[in-house]
């Protein structure tokens, strides 16, 4: 096959052309290794390329293959997010504090993905130890929207989302704090999944917010996520964290009608101002819904207002806490000083970059004697005023529809300086890991200005087969364009 029909497959395609031996790992792997290397100057999607150990994986899967013993994802070429350890190769979870450091283990999202035959590029960019919106506090350069390379890709996992929407891996992996893989997943136009807290271990994942922090998929279709869901979900004795309840059979679920069942709509969310494309493209993904025979009506959930300001609180302070363990001592960065006291100052300093230092601050003011429970014990009690609101939701309806985002991606040059505002763009995707439940953005339009728009899927915990059942309805009623990059391939075709 040539390189452009081979860039233009899907990861379910993909498995199908490897399974039918129309192409091998090797020629799958050296299309991607190729691109990614050419293209990593313009997209900064990669801090680590793995070409060697790619390649090497590759010709393992195919000899797999030949003896029929075949995962979930044999021979797929995948990125993973700098922020999940892999042994042997250099994880800096983009921060100068880590840019050497070398795992001596792997995560357990790397080990499965690994187990079921996947393929690593490399390790992809991300806002330093995952905190920001943009992939600008990063190692290296900041990640460029394949849509349009003068805008942002979104955060923290911009760099995972970037490389599937710009053809240069089939599928990732991310994390998801506050919003960190739906968010460049709808600024980028591909489909991110933030499954349950406790569905995905958290082993071997560099550590932002503990009781915030999961893992989770990117794909070109719900389809592809699917498959790297079903791969990395299930309980790891591992993390303290990891629920003992079986993964539900999301390969089987997707193709499952959507007729009768009830889709509500967050009043609170809807009364708000927004751009008129996201209001079209809202509206347009509701009738979509409604055309699939669904129910829909509009819902209150009076405690959500408050998800932004308890989402920071709780934030802010466990990453103060598990920021503490970076000083010098044993890993990372050291500068030396005379004291003890100066050698971790002088540490801290050089090694975190601003936003980091910024939440660290805040973080430990919060939790300061007097602060605790002013600040960081009411946001747990608000935490569980929001979660009971979401409880009593979904027990009238089956899911909750709403945008991604509340506004599409935006130019580098009028990136907000104000780390507020900043904060505001994740108004719509905090509720979901605050309120303890799951969430998958798909692409379903575009902006006035040709930049994707996604909508968001909200479902109870550990109801994450609802995200791709209803997620599939959506992607077939949407009429979403090709991504850039198989647009030009289409194009070159017909000439």
């Amino acid at each position: 096959m040539k390189h452009s029909d081979i860039l233009s497959l899907t990861l379910s395609q993909a498995k199908q052309e490897l399974s039918n031996k129309n192409i091998s790992s090797v020629e799958l792997t050296q299309c991607y290794v190729e691109r990614m290397t050419s293209l990593n100057s313009t997209y900064h999607a990669y801090i680590t390329c793995c070409e060697d150990l790619a390649i090497d994986m590759a010709k393992k899967s195919d000899a797999r293959r030949q003896k029929g013993n075949c995962g979930i994802l044999e021979g797929i070429p995948l990125a993973i997010k700098d922020v999940f350890c892999t042994k042997g190769v250099r994880t800096t979870f983009s921060s100068k504090m880590m840019q050497n450091f070398v795992p001596e283990y792997s995560s357990t999202v790397t080990q499965r993905l690994e187990q079921c035959g996947g393929v690593f590029l490399g390790k992809t960019n991300l806002d330093e130890f995952c905190m920001g919106s943009m992939n600008t506090y990063t190692l290296t350069s900041p990640v460029a929207n394949p849509w349009n390379t003068s805008c942002v890709s979104g955060g923290s996992s911009g760099g995972s989302a970037a490389a599937v929407a710009a053809g240069m891996a089939l599928g990732s992996v991310g994390s998801d704090t506050g919003g960190s893989i739906r968010q460049p997943a709808s600024f980028c136009g591909i489909v991110g999944v933030r499954p349950t807290y406790g569905r995905v271990s958290r082993y071997g994942m560099g550590a932002f917010s503990s009781s915030l922090d999961q893992a989770g998929p990117f794909g070109r279709t719900v389809e592809d996520a699917a498959h790297i869901f079903q791969a990395i979900c299930g309980h790891d004795p591992k993390d303290s964290t990891s629920r003992a309840i079986a993964p539900p059979d999301v390969l089987s679920i997707i193709r499952q009608s959507v007729k009768g069942m009830k889709v509500g709509i967050p009043k609170e969310f809807y009364e708000a101002s927004y751009p008129e494309d996201i209001r079209r493209c809202w509206d347009k993904s509701r009738e979509i819904l409604e055309d699939a025979g669904c129910q829909t009506k509009m819902v209150s959930l009076p405690y959500v207002s408050f998800s932004l300001p308890c989402y920071y609180l709780i934030v802010c302070a466990e990453a103060a806490s598990n920021m503490a363990r970076y000083d010098g001592v044993k890993y990372g960065v050291r500068c030396f000083g005379e004291t003890l006291e100066e050698m971790y100052c002088a540490t801290r300093s050089a090694g975190f970059g601003p936003e980091v230092k910024r939440r660290i601050i805040i973080g430990t003011y919060i939790l300061s004697h007097g602060n605790y429970d002013a600040y960081y014990g009411k946001a747990t009690r608000i935490r569980h005023l929001i979660r009971d609101d979401f409880a009593r939701i979904f027990q009238d309806v089956d899911i909750l529809l709403m945008p991604t985002t509340p506004t599409t991606t935006f130019p580098f040059s009028q990136a907000p300086n104000d780390p507020v505002t900043v904060y505001l763009n994740d108004v719509l995707t905090v509720p979901v890991n605050v309120g303890g439940i799951c969430g998958i953005s798909v692409p379903c339009g575009v902006s006035d200005k040709g930049l994707p728009l996604g909508i968001q899927i909200l479902a109870p915990a550990f109801e994450d087969g609802r995200l791709f059942q209803f997620g599939s309805v959506l992607e077939k009623g949407s009429n979403f364009p090709l991504l850039p990059f198989l647009e030009k391939n289409s194009a070159s075709c017909k000439e």
